[in-house]
């Protein structure tokens, strides 16, 4: 069997006699547990030895309904062209991938234009910083 092109692999045809270079054993090796179908290590096997993650202590407690809120400073609301600033639109302005369990405005830069700003949640300085430059902050629910 021939390869098309020069730069084409030739594909491995394993269990066809020695001559093939992969009978025999069908390049799983000796006897024992690679050498059979169906086995797969399962991520962290180390052997038979007490693997990495059960040797660490466990730490903390991560709660199931927690939300991981997509955090935005107000430095870059002031850098968008927009009066009014809604989830919807720093999706669509590329300012966050994803918006998870909703937005959170931080109130990191400064605001220099009055803007209406909706979010799911506000720090306490950047709805002060909001509302000095004479804007809104709106809570979502």
């Amino acid at each position: 069997m021939r390869a098309k092109f020069p730069y084409q692999k030739r594909k491995k045809r394993v269990g066809h006699g020695p001559g093939s270079g992969h009978g025999k054993t069908s390049c799983r090796g000796g006897k024992g547990y690679t050498a059979r179908t169906g086995s797969t290590r399962r991520p962290g096997f180390e052997g038979g030895q007490t693997p990495f993650y059960r040797k660490m202590p466990k730490r903390g407690f991560n709660h199931p309904k927690q939300n991981e809120f997509a955090i935005v400073n107000i430095e870059k609301l002031s850098g968008l062209g927009e009066k009014e600033i809604t989830p919807e639109t720093l999706l669509q302005e590329g300012v966050i991938h994803e918006l998870g369990g909703g937005l959170k405005i931080l109130g990191d830069g400064k605001l220099k234009k009055a803007l209406v700003v909706r979010a799911h949640r506000f720090s306490k300085q950047a709805k002060e910083k909001i509302e000095a430059a004479g804007g809104q902050a709106v809570v979502i629910s």
